[in-house]
C-alpha cells in the first residue's frame, strides 16, 4: 500500500512535470508564430527564394501541437494513477513513447536545420538586395515588412545600410531608413555619414541569431522533458503491473 501510494506521488510528480514542459512548448511555439510572421513575410517575398522556405512556418505549428498533446498526456498520467486504470496507464505509456520518438527525431532535425538555415539566407542574399533596392519605398507589403523587421530586430537591410542604394526610398532624397541611423545619432534625416558611422548591423545576422536561440531553447525544453518522459513511462509501468496483480 504504501509502495502504490509512493508510485502514485511520483506519477504525479512526473506528469507534473510534462504538463509544464508542454505548457512552455506550446508557448514557444505561439510565440515562433506570432513573432516570426515578419521575418518569414520578407523571406516569401524574394524572388528565386527556395519554394520549401513557406513550410517553416509549420515549426511553430508542431511545437503548438506537441505541447498540446504533452498537456493532455500529462493529464492522462495523473487520472490514471488516480483512477488504478490500466487501460488509462497503457495509454498513456504508448503515447508518452510515440512523443519520446519524435522528439529525438526532432532534435536531430533542428541541429541539422541550424546549418541548413545559414546556407539558405546565404543564398538568399542578392534576391533579397534586389528586392530592397527594387522595391523598398515603392512597394507598400514590402517597405512595411522591412520596417516592422528592422524595428524589431534592431537592425538594418539585409548586411548593412548600403543594401539600401539605388532604391526608390534612397533615390528621392539620398537617405536611409530611420532604423539604420543610431537614435543618439539622428537628429532629422539618416543620411550616408549618420548610417555608415552607426554602422547598425544587418538583419541577415539577426535572423541566424533568432534562429539558433529559439533552436537552443526548444532543445533545452526537450532535454528536460525527455527526463520526465523516461522515469513517467517507467513508473507507469511498475504501476501497471502492480495493479494487474492486485486484480
Amino acid at each position: 500500500m504504501c509502495c502504490s501510494g509512493f508510485l502514485k506521488i511520483m506519477m504525479f510528480v512526473f506528469n507534473g512535470g510534462i504538463f509544464v514542459a508542454g505548457a512552455a512548448i506550446l508557448g514557444v511555439g505561439v510565440w515562433v508564430k506570432v513573432d516570426s510572421s515578419s521575418l518569414l513575410g520578407i523571406l516569401d517575398s524574394v524572388d528565386g527564394a527556395p519554394s520549401g522556405l513557406s513550410e517553416l512556418v509549420y515549426v511553430s505549428y508542431l511545437l503548438i501541437g506537441v505541447g498540446a498533446v504533452l498537456l493532455i498526456i500529462g493529464f492522462l498520467g495523473c487520472c490514471g494513477a488516480v483512477r488504478e486504470s490500466r487501460c488509462m496507464l497503457l495509454t498513456f505509456f504508448s503515447i508518452v513513447l510515440v512523443i519520446f520518438l519524435i522528439e529525438v527525431a526532432g532534435a536531430v532535425v533542428l541541429l541539422v536545420f541550424q546549418d541548413f538555415a545559414h546556407n539558405i539566407l546565404s543564398d538568399l542574399e542578392d534576391g533579397v538586395r534586389k528586392g530592397i533596392q527594387g522595391h523598398y519605398g515603392e512597394s507598400e507589403s514590402l517597405t512595411s515588412l522591412w520596417n516592422a523587421t528592422m524595428e524589431q530586430f534592431k537592425c538594418c537591410g539585409y548586411r548593412n545600410y548600403t543594401d539600401f542604394d539605388g532604391s526608390p526610398f534612397h533615390d528621392r532624397g539620398n537617405v536611409y531608413p530611420t532604423m539604420c541611423c543610431n537614435v543618439t545619432t539622428t537628429q532629422s534625416v539618416c543620411n550616408t555619414d549618420k548610417a555608415h558611422s552607426s554602422m547598425i548591423g544587418g538583419c541577415f545576422d539577426k535572423l541566424l541569431q533568432f534562429i539558433q536561440d529559439n533552436a537552443v531553447i526548444v532543445a533545452a525544453v526537450a532535454l528536460g522533458i525527455t527526463f520526465f518522459e523516461i522515469s513517467a513511462m517507467v513508473v507507469s509501468m511498475v504501476l501497471y503491473n502492480k495493479i494487474g496483480n492486485k486484480q
